[in-house]
């Protein structure tokens, strides 16, 4: 079942298709959706269908930053009943740290993971979706940027934000919006700042008022059911290009033991095993298609010690070496690839269990 998140997910778009002369009737058909639905921003729409309507949106547009156009004006209160709670916090690592402990209230979809880097901290981020999407990627990476901006004054500046796709041939937007160096072809998806930025104090953060509105979120529903499946696979996406996607880290990671988290998702009929093999194998399709990647620098970002090793499991789930299929996928010959991929899935159930374990344990 897909992922379902607030339609608040979309704010701005009606604005910024306006802005670009886009009928908006067709484009929301295609997605399933309608204005009407997305009236209400705490209706509850699928994930998928919202990255449908935003790529579909900017290929009817040819702009390649529709996402990030409507990131422009995003609020602190688009979080809706959220926002309270993330504006009261102490600094803004404690509301990066909200946000991730409330995603289930916000969007499940969407991975934040901070990692220190000496003097720097990385806010690494990922849209987890069955098919990558630019505009989702930028469009979410443009709101968490605009929540740091909110925080930290209209005077803060990142080091750096991070893009795993290629560079637009313009990049006006990008540079109107954060103002920082951009890094495209990047091995994350993310934002790179000072550490000290993330513990400066919060001078409008009140701790009765969090502790108030923290009290009131508790009792909020999930937009989703509890699914430890998810969890996982989310999880799974963030650490794999860290070289940090084994069991006990990802157990870790979710503030569970390794025993419960192996429990829980055995009572529901998944294994660890199988969720990093799918993760990889999406990972995989996504970086093998930019031309920018040596097959060294992909092997080391799934997880693998050398490229023959990494493609020796690309042929074994998709029937066919990775430069092969990324000049076939280069040609525009697409035919044959969910062939290829379903007849690479039996082998890769086996597949998984050996280079996968083999590459996670590294």
């Amino acid at each position: 079942m897909d992922t379902l998140v607030r339609a608040a997910a979309l704010t701005n778009f009606f604005e910024v298709a306006g802005a670009l002369g886009l009928n908006t009737q067709p484009l929301l058909r295609t997605a399933r959706l309608s204005r009407a639905l997305l009236a209400d921003p705490d209706q509850r729409i699928p994930v998928g269908a919202c990255a449908t309507l935003l790529e579909a949106a900017a290929r009817a547009a040819d702009c390649p930053t529709f996402g990030l156009r409507m990131a422009e004006s995003r609020q602190l209160s688009d979080f809706g009943v959220m926002s309270l709670l993330i504006s009261q916090q102490p600094t803004l690592r404690a509301a990066l740290a909200t946000i991730i402990r409330y995603r289930h209230l916000v969007n499940e979809s969407v991975s934040i993971l901070l990692e220190e880097a000496g003097g720097a901290v990385i806010i690494r981020q990922e849209i987890v979706l069955d098919q990558p999407s630019r505009q989702g990627t930028e469009l979410a990476l443009g709101v968490v940027f605009r929540l740091c901006r909110a925080l930290l004054g209209s005077h803060w500046r990142p080091l750096s934000i991070n893009f795993t796709h290629p560079a637009p041939d313009d990049l006006r937007v990008h540079r109107r919006l954060f103002g920082c160096p951009l890094e495209f072809d990047s091995e994350f998806n993310g934002i790179v700042c000072r550490a000290a930025d993330l513990d400066a104090p919060n001078p409008t953060g009140d701790p009765a008022m969090a502790r108030y509105a923290e009290r009131f979120v508790d009792t909020l529903p999930r937009i989703n059911s509890p699914s430890i499946g998810r969890d996982v696979r989310n999880a799974v996406y963030l650490m794999l290009p860290m070289g940090r996607a084994t069991c006990e880290a990802v157990a870790q990671g979710l503030g569970l033991s390794l025993r419960t988290m192996q429990r829980q998702l055995d009572e529901a009929g998944e294994t660890f095993t199988d969720i990093l093999n799918e993760v990889r194998r999406e990972l995989a399709l996504r970086y093998v298609e930019n031309p920018q990647y040596a097959m060294l620098r992909v092997a080391e970002l799934l997880g693998y010690s050398s490229a023959s090793t990494f493609t020796r499991w690309f042929s074994l789930q998709f029937g066919e070496p990775p430069l092969a299929w990324r000049r076939r996928h280069a040609n525009g010959n697409t035919s044959g690839n969910a062939s290829a991929a379903g007849a690479g899935a039996g082998a890769g159930a086996g597949a998984g269990a050996g280079a996968g374990a083999e590459a996670t344990q590294r």
